[in-house]
């Protein structure tokens, strides 16, 4: 099984789809890495070469901000947005939508799936 950036990647997919399970990594970013090491796409991870895979490995880790240090950037983006008190970082603090998304509706993931209507997730009562 192959190890990068801490992730262990799937044997049985394509190498293409196996690198996005890296964070970080997506369809577009996994098929130009490929492209620059000189590995084909439709060859599945079990069947890369040791000298392939430490290629992939070494690329990844040496010119790419995933995982760890990459989600660590992000935490320091919204602390920073919501130290400076701006609009985004107000709706980061609150736990709303941040980009635009209306809130009337189409948003109860972020609020916690609370339904505020009288009858929606109402225990119905046993007549007897």
């Amino acid at each position: 099984m192959l190890r990068i950036a801490g992730v262990n990647i799937p044997d049985e997919k394509r190498i293409e789809i196996s690198l996005t399970y890296i964070y970080g990594i997506g369809p577009s970013l996994a098929s130009k890495i490929l492209d620059e090491v000189g590995v084909s796409k439709q060859v599945r991870t079990k069947d890369l070469t040791e000298e392939q895979g430490n290629k992939i490995r070494e690329h990844v880790e040496k010119s790419l901000r995933v995982e760890g240090e990459l989600k660590h950037e992000v935490r320091t983006n919204i602390k920073r947005l919501k130290e400076v008190g701006c609009y985004r970082g107000a709706r980061h603090q609150k736990g709303l939508p941040v980009r635009g998304q209306r809130t009337k509706t189409n948003n109860r993931t972020v609020r916690g799936n609370v339904r505020r209507t009288m009858g929606s997730g109402r225990v119905k009562t046993e007549k007897t």
